[in-house]
């Protein structure tokens, strides 16, 4: 009998993440004679999730991950397991994207409350800075506090607002979808690039690991993917204003890409939705109408 491959996968160490590293293994259990070894790393974000700093001002995108794109680069494990939303718009040097599994639920949802049973002047606990500024667009009369943690954490602490928004997706993933009061549409609150997808990152230069991984991509999730990253990257990947966007596929199989960008207090969302075929083209073209429309002006820092 043929023993299986072992591949390590690096990962960070959240009930989330474990259950993505374990959707991974069983995925490529199912495909190739494979079996996953879990590489825990402690990241940036973790370590600052106690101290309660906003997340956009550790830096936003890549604060999960880079230490765990550095294990696979320093050959402590063969592959990277992460939540999409978590990556940076441009690939770390050495590393490619081999796979994005079928994608779950990419949108938001509201803990506590719905949108319209809230009362006047509520507080809604988020630490998104997407979120808060698109809830203010519908509902000026809210007010924001604070929200960091994994999804326990944040779970636990929703009796002392109003309520909280949170991705559907972990929820979900971890048995929690009995908490959620309302699925937001896309109208009010477009996600945040990539949620609710995978992404497993390997070395570019190990071609072995490169083919097994291959066999667990699903092309329709990666090409949405991509073209909410080519439209992340098109605004500048270091952006910290509010940012979102959102692939779909079209009855007569064309994508369709939705972006926006917004100032912090949501008074000023710049929005645009275009069709193509080729993801980051498509992406690049709904950020190029954003930016000359007004998310220019919002980067520069002046009303649009």
């Amino acid at each position: 009998m043929t023993s299986a491959i072992v591949l390590r996968a690096a990962t960070r160490a959240s009930p989330l993440a474990r259950w993505q590293t374990d959707h991974v293994a069983a995925l490529l259990a199912a495909v190739a004679h494979v079996s996953v070894e879990t590489v825990l790393v402690e990241t940036l974000g973790d370590r600052t999730q106690a101290l309660g700093t906003p997340l956009h001002q550790l830096g936003g995108q890549g604060v999960f991950v880079k230490e765990v794109q550095a294990a696979v680069l320093d050959g402590r494990a063969d592959i990277a397991v992460h939540s999409a939303k978590d990556l940076p718009s441009a690939t770390a040097d050495g590393l490619v994207i081999v796979a994005v599994p079928r994608r779950g639920d990419p949108h938001d949802a509201m803990i506590g409350s719905t949108l319209a049973d809230l009362r006047e002047g509520a507080v809604i606990a988020t630490g998104s800075v997407r979120r808060r500024a698109q809830l203010a667009q519908v509902r000026p009369d809210l007010h924001f506090a604070e929200l960091r943690g994994n999804i326990g954490t944040r779970l636990d602490r929703a009796a002392q607002f109003d309520a909280i928004v949170l991705a559907a997706v972990p929820l979900h993933r971890l048995g929690f979808e009995g908490r959620i009061a309302e699925i937001l549409p896309t109208d009010v609150m477009l996600p945040m690039v990539g949620q609710g997808a995978l992404a497993v990152e390997c070395r570019a230069d190990d071609d072995n690991t490169i083919e097994l991984v291959t066999r667990i991509d699903d092309r329709e999730s990666h090409d949405r993917v991509d073209a909410e990253r080519s439209f992340l990257s098109r605004i500048g990947g270091g952006c910290d204003l509010p940012v979102g966007a959102l692939a779909t596929r079209t009855s007569d199989g064309r994508l369709r890409l939705e972006g926006l960008i917004a100032s912090l207090d949501g008074r000023v969302i710049v929005r645009d939705s275009q069709l193509g075929d080729n993801p980051v083209e498509l992406g690049a073209k709904v950020a190029a109408n954003v930016l000359s429309r007004g998310g220019e002006e919002l980067l520069r820092g002046r009303p649009a």
